[in-house]
């Protein structure tokens, strides 16, 4: 049996990306590496979830989280849009990793060398400094190598960088009881701005009942910021589902990068049947 066989065979039906730290233990010893091997085994795997209709070029991304878990993700890409609506595979990792509960990343394998856009992005993480980058095909190298005289949270006196426990005390009045509002509420309650404070958290809901929640990830240069949408949306396609989008809830505080509009744009896209509801925190 070759490789690739026995780790589809490990890798039931059923997974959705996230492997728990015993079960990548397990995975390795049946493939006679280490985890950290382990990690760009699986980027072939990650690449399955890629949905690149523009570029046709499928990014996979594995992250291994501080607990030891690993999360897959990979690129998307959104016909009719703007392509600064674009998901990068880094982000998709990172966003599986984030609300799945880890608090910083030792490292992430990629099938291709990132791009400027995304080693800004994980500049921002809590783990930057020691964060290990694996390119298919070579030696990990750290962040801090791939991206000399970074621009990043410290620049900005930001402490608690992205992946670090949020919670922002936002409420809405009246109180909701819509499970949807409340779990875009909590979405936006986890969710990282401390540029702008503009939190945000998306909650989407399918044909199925099924809901996806996504958060906002801030970026100190602004740009690569990931939308609490796309966030969504990553979840979404990690978690399998292909039914139809029937709900959408945004939920932001008052500030000056509202997340309303962008949200509405990418919403009709991906969901043109459905209207974005849209709450602002008291």
């Amino acid at each position: 049996m070759t490789l690739e066989a026995r780790l589809a065979a490990v890798l039931a039906d059923d997974f959705r990306g996230v492997v728990p730290a015993d079960r990548a233990a397990s995975i390795a010893d049946a493939t006679g590496c280490t985890v950290g091997e382990l990690l760009p085994l699986l980027v072939p795997f990650a690449q399955r979830y890629a949905l690149p209709p523009i570029s046709s070029f499928p990014v996979g991304a594995v992250a291994q989280g501080a607990s030891g878990s690993l999360y897959l993700g990979a690129n998307m890409e959104f016909v009719g849009t703007a392509l600064s609506f674009t998901v990068h595979a880094e982000q998709s990792a990172t966003t599986n990793a984030w609300l799945n509960g880890e608090e910083g990343l030792l490292a992430i394998a990629v099938s291709a060398a990132p791009c400027g856009h995304c080693r800004q992005f994980l500049n921002e993480l809590t783990t930057a400094a020691t964060l290990t980058v694996v390119i298919a095909g070579r030696d990990g190298r750290l962040l801090t190598e791939l991206l000399p005289e970074p621009f990043g949270p410290d620049d900005l006196d930001v402490t608690a960088a992205l992946m670090s426990p949020q919670d922002h005390g936002l409420t809405l009045d009246p109180a909701p009881a819509d499970p949807l509002v409340l779990a875009a509420l909590a979405a936006a309650n986890a969710s990282y701005a401390p540029y702008s404070q503009g939190f945000a958290g998306v909650a989407l809901e399918t044909a199925s009942g099924a809901v996806y929640s996504g958060r906002y990830a801030e970026n100190a240069a602004f740009n690569p910021s990931m939308s609490p949408l796309q966030s969504a949306l990553t979840m979404r396609v990690l978690g399998g589902a292909d039914d139809a989008l029937t709900r959408a809830v945004l939920v932001e505080a008052p500030s000056a990068a509202s997340q309303a509009a962008a949200t509405a744009v990418l919403l009709e896209v991906v969901a043109p049947a459905i209207d974005l509801e849209a709450f602002q925190t008291a």
